[in-house]
């Protein structure tokens, strides 16, 4: 086996695992939105994970619309989130397989 063929196999995977980390960044942004949407019990351990994940991974948009409705703002505020996240995946890893 080349030591291109390694290098290039070593990239892929470091690509591959950097996608997988941001969709789940944008998985846990999204399932935020679908619970508080949907008025999930805030007290049930699950939702209070996927809401303290969701509080880490906001990028501080947390407050950056302020609809007079709270579900709404959690939709704008987290769906903004998740779509930098998305975009910021997509352009690192296209980087990461173009520099390899």
């Amino acid at each position: 086996m080349a030591v291109g063929t390694t290098a290039q196999r070593g990239i892929g995977a470091l690509a591959s695992v950097l996608r997988v980390i941001g969709m789940a960044i944008v998985a846990v942004l999204v399932v935020h939105i679908v619970l508080t949407l949907l008025s999930a019990n805030p007290d049930v351990w699950l939702v209070a994970l996927v809401r303290d994940l969701a509080d880490t991974f906001n990028l501080g948009l947390a407050n950056l619309f302020q609809p007079a409705e709270p579900k709404l703002a959690v939709a704008l505020n987290y769906g903004t989130a998740a779509l930098i996240w998305f975009v910021l995946t997509s352009v690192v890893v296209r980087l990461v397989r173009r520099i390899g």
